[in-house]
């Protein structure tokens, strides 16, 4: 924990909030009104609301965090930052009081040290590292990196050269070199602070990317994030990025290796983590996707003991159809990991899909390899629901951002 963390004012304006994270490399703020937090301001708020005014006040900005406490356990404080997409939670007293703020970072920093890790670094990174799949090159346009926030919420992006070759990374922070930039003044200066929007990647980003090899721990990508501050590594394969491990995918780690299983009569105790939709997604979108995972779940759990499963679901921006990748991991008791993913335009038939895969992967695993000891069970149930909604899937384009134009 960060005690004494730096705060605003309520009614402190947004230019003020920028220039604080621009200076500092924060991407929350906590926000104060009579020494009492109300929430917290974040850039990605900021660069969400597009035009802006530098006197806008941060109170009209704010996002409500989770509440840490100081006897909150590391498993529902990495679970907390997930669920809120946020890199910070304040930590407060029995009183409401600001004692701190916890981040992700913090976090990272100590996950050698906990005692599921002490015997074994876990898996390697290339088992929870995600594909590399969204890559910026140094001659883009920052512009272009606003529709790719919801990647840069996530994790930085690797930047490369013209030969494929990675060269650096941007992320949300790097982003706000260009969003601090404030509209004063006439017309003059607002055409000027359009071009703002327009200057090269390559200008804004970080040199050099953190990189690290094929074959390494997930600890140990864990300590060379804390020790050079960066928030992801990227793995290399003669120079170009194929795969990027984030704060976030070695959090998850953690609460797999941290939680109990899987109750034997349910999958009550099995965390689902969502991410890549809008934090405004359709609430009913995502209910019906809880009600596909849960079917998927009960059927995995006759097999294996599952403790968490991600679900990520990154856009392939240059596909002309606006297909999307949904990216699987489950992580069991056991302390395997199985994974699957998808791209195509039809997402619900591609989460069903997955959980299929898994269900196979799963009970794949479950045998002896002489088939020896088979655990039998029931074939996988049909799923009373179908996939194939049209109108849910038109929910799922316009949470994801995808709609054809």
């Amino acid at each position: 924990m960060t005690p004494r963390p730096v705060t605003l004012p309520h009614d402190a304006p947004i230019s003020k909030a920028l220039g604080v994270m621009r200076s500092q490399r924060f991407h929350e703020i906590p926000v104060l009104r009579n020494s009492r937090l109300i929430g917290m301001v974040t850039i990605e708020s900021i660069a969400r609301r597009g035009r802006w005014s530098p006197a806008t006040k941060v109170e009209h900005l704010l996002v409500l965090p989770p509440l840490i406490l100081p006897t909150t356990p590391f498993p529902e404080v990495a679970e907390q930052l997930l669920a809120t997409g946020l890199r910070g939670a304040p930590v407060v007293g029995r009183r409401g009081e600001l004692l701190g703020i916890i981040s992700r970072t913090d976090l990272v920093r100590a996950m050698p040290n906990l005692a599921v890790f002490r015997s074994a670094e876990g898996p390697s990174v290339e088992e929870i590292a995600r594909y590399a799949g969204e890559v910026v090159r140094e001659d883009d346009q920052c512009r272009n990196l606003i529709t790719q926030l919801r990647l840069l919420e996530d994790h930085p992006l690797p930047v490369v050269d013209r030969k494929g070759r990675v060269v650096g990374a941007v992320g949300v922070a790097d982003l706000g070199e260009v969003l601090w930039r404030p509209v004063v003044g006439g017309k003059r200066d607002a055409r000027a602070n359009r071009s703002a929007l327009e200057v090269k990647v390559g200008s804004i980003m970080h040199s050099p990317a953190i990189t690290i090899s094929i074959g390494a721990s997930a600890i140990e990508a864990a300590r060379v994030m804390s020790r050079e501050k960066v928030s992801s590594v990227f793995v290399v394969e003669n120079g170009r990025p194929t795969r990027v491990v984030g704060q976030s995918d070695l959090l998850s780690l953690a609460i797999s290796r941290a939680r109990p299983g899987a109750a034997r009569e349910g999958v009550e105790n099995v965390y689902v983590e969502i991410t890549g939709l809008r934090g405004s997604a359709d609430p009913g979108l995502l209910s019906e996707i809880d009600g596909g995972v849960a079917k998927g779940l009960r059927r995995i759990a006759r097999y294996v003991r599952p403790t968490l499963l991600t679900l990520h679901f990154a856009p392939q921006g240059t596909h002309r159809t606006n297909d999307l990748t949904v990216e699987a991991r489950l992580f069991t008791e056991q302390g395997r990991i199985f994974y699957a993913s998808h791209t195509g335009w039809n997402l619900m038939a591609g989460v069903a899909g997955l959980l299929d895969e898994l269900t196979a992967q799963t009970r794949r695993a479950s045998e002896t390899p002489r088939g020896k000891g088979r655990r039998r069970g029931l074939p996988p149930e049909a799923d009373a629901a179908t996939f194939e909604d049209p109108d849910l899937e038109a929910k799922i384009r316009a949470a994801s951002g995808d709609d054809e134009s």
